[in-house]
């Protein structure tokens, strides 16, 4: 039997597979720099080896785009041999699947070198590192991340656009915004009470939900957690949830950032706060006083780093089409009090909860890189004091300000990303590599692609 250098123990598995003795298989899962699952499905009576042994994957799996193929300028391919290192589960991750058939489970992965010593490549590992640097300094990152998605119809509308889905209670359609509708959400109860159930099987606190600002949009808030991982966890596990349970009645769950041009995209509101040794929130100010220091230097860092950290929060080509005035999106750096046309909301409510809602991030980020770039940011501000300026009241869209210090594309963000000494800090120099490569090789992909767009401004008429 090897050290297991994740935590985990033996003891976890044979415990689950007592409580479990249905479950069939399971699904092993390394997320790569674009949040995407991937690994193997194995039998149940491998899972004891994995806990003791762990198991080995191609050190590729993790320098692979968004269609899952090598990019070779990450360095993790051939520059290495496409050698295996080794996976280990995640302490607590191993969860059963609502509703598989046959019976099946999932854990987490983190991936290490063959002597145990964690890469640098693995986004868990990059958010595992911005934790540890808080807690040398006695601090404990705290947060939750909301999910935005959209709800699709299987088939395209007669114009080649994605529909919102029938209700799967009864197939009725609506193509209203449907904001706040709690009879709208009824429709889909069946769908969503499944979501429920699998969230509950999985240990996660999925909360409110809400009809969101377009046909078909929905909203699912979670839990706060005072474990920033495991609020990560949460995020990327109940995306999955979502996506499997939709698919389970028969419609799309859509986790881009901006599926129909006419409506609002989906956003992935990140909330975090500091906590010292005491487990107290060192964000949240005295009775009756202004705005702590560190609320006020973690927004400063923030607002500073926020331009170059820009393909971390919107890392597609489809994410920048999620940023437009009056769209609930953010276009610049600007920081308020309860309002939602600013980057960096301070949120009304107990003073006890107090943090920031960092709002750039779309849906289709990988949340374990926003939540380290985020919390490196706190950090770069934190250390240097900054200022964040003043605070934005009313309309933050009509700032004479608005955009600057922000990419305005997503090439701009890539050179941005590549170029920031920042970043590398942030994701470290392993995972910026990575990630910029990936983007890089994303972004070629579709500047290469002839699209509808293209005959349909063009064919007929140059």
């Amino acid at each position: 039997m090897t050290q297991c250098p994740s935590g985990a123990t033996l003891a976890e598995a044979k415990a689950f597979l007592d409580a479990h003795p249905e479950i069939e298989a399971i699904d092993i899962l390394l997320h790569d720099s674009n949040g995407i699952g991937r690994g193997k499905i194995i039998r149940r009576h491998e899972l004891e080896a994995l806990y003791t042994s762990g198991r080995h994957m191609p050190i590729s799996i993790l320098g692979l785009d968004i269609c899952g193929e090598d990019v070779h300028e990450t360095g993790l391919i051939w520059d290495e041999g496409d050698g295996d290192k080794r996976a280990w589960p995640v302490p607590g991750t191993l969860v059963p699947l609502h509703g598989a058939n046959p019976p099946r489970a999932e854990v987490f992965l983190a991936l290490y070198e063959l002597d145990g010593t964690p890469v640098g490549y693995d986004p868990r590992l990059a958010l595992q590192r911005q934790v540890d640097a808080f807690a040398e300094r006695g601090l404990t990152p705290a947060g939750a991340f909301e999910l935005e998605f959209f709800l699709l119809a299987k088939e395209r509308g007669p114009d080649g656009k994605m529909r919102p889905a029938a209700d799967v209670l009864d197939g009725r359609v609506s193509h209203k915004t449907e904001v706040y509708s709690v009879d709208h959400l009824h429709g889909m109860l069946p769908l969503f009470s499944d979501i429920y159930a699998g969230a509950a099987k999985a240990g996660i606190e999925a909360e409110t939900l809400i009809s969101e600002y377009a046909p078909g949009q929905y909203e699912l808030t979670l839990n706060y957690r005072t474990d920033v991982m495991q609020a990560a966890d949460d995020l990327v596990r109940l995306k999955r949830i979502v996506r499997a349970q939709a698919r389970a009645h028969g419609v799309v769950a859509c986790f881009m950032a901006k599926p129909v041009e006419e409506y609002a995209g989906s956003g992935m509101h990140f909330h975090v706060s500091l906590r010292d040794r005491e487990g107290v929130n060192i964000f949240a100010e005295a009775p009756g006083k202004g705005w702590t220091d560190p609320l006020l230097h973690a927004l400063g860092g923030l607002r500073a780093t926020m331009g170059e950290s820009m393909l971390v929060f919107a890392p597609h080509l489809n994410s920048w089409r999620r940023f437009a005035n009056q769209s609930y999106a953010p276009v610049s750096t600007a920081w308020g009090v309860n309002n939602r046309s600013v980057a960096l909301r301070v949120p009304a409510g107990d003073v006890k909860a107090r943090r920031i809602e960092h709002r750039p991030a779309g849906v289709d980020a990988n949340p374990y890189l926003v939540a380290a770039t985020v919390l490196a940011g706190v950090r770069h501000g934190l250390d240097r004091q900054l200022d964040p300026g003043p605070e934005t009241t009313g309309n933050a869209y009509d700032q004479p300000d608005a955009g600057a210090g922000i990419p305005r594309s997503w090439h701009e963000a890539i050179v941005a990303a590549e170029g920031s000494e920042f970043l590398k800090q942030a994701l470290g120099e392993s995972m910026h590599r990575t990630f910029t490569a990936v983007k890089a090789a994303e972004y070629a992909r579709v500047a290469r692609t002839i699209s509808e767009v293209d005959f349909d401004l063009y064919l007929h008429t140059v």
